[in-house]
């Protein structure tokens, strides 16, 4: 008896483990806007078409942290925050591609609706948070937002 539950136990433990390469989970920048357009250091303007105000992209300085450099650049127009782009993140690993595809949105999300870097940390990508954040405000500050 005390055999047949083991082996019952053993089984059941076998299938209910997950490994981390087995998500399905593919490269965090699928789901997050990075590098796809190259950042500037702030010195160009674009016309926005049909109107007055000016964009500028600035790219923040890249803040290091124990998983690796992360870096944030904003567009800016009149003032306002109109998009963020991470340009680099810890990826180097099937979990820093799961975390950061789930923070990194998130706080992208938050950025835009805060108009500013006091944004809340995202639970479970605390280091990633960090960066995200410290870049960011550098970002907004050579942007003079």
């Amino acid at each position: 008896m005390t055999w047949l539950l083991s082996t019952v136990t053993v089984v059941v433990l076998l299938f209910g483990y997950k490994t981390s390469t087995g998500d399905g989970v593919g490269t965090g920048s699928a789901v997050i806007p990075s590098a796809a357009a190259p950042a500037t250091d702030g010195s160009d303007s674009a016309s926005s078409s049909g109107s007055t105000s000016t964009s500028d992209t600035v790219s923040g300085d890249a803040a290091d942290t124990q998983w690796g450099p992360v870096q944030v650049a904003v567009s800016v127009a009149d003032g306002k925050v109109t998009d963020v782009q991470v340009v680099e993140y810890p990826s180097s690993n099937p979990r820093d591609e799961e975390i950061n595809s789930y923070a990194l949105p998130i706080l992208i999300k938050e950025t835009l609706s805060a108009q500013s870097a006091d944004i809340d940390m995202v639970s479970g990508a605390t280091v990633t948070s960090d960066g995200y954040i410290r870049s960011l405000q550098s970002a907004l500050d050579q942007a003079g937002v």
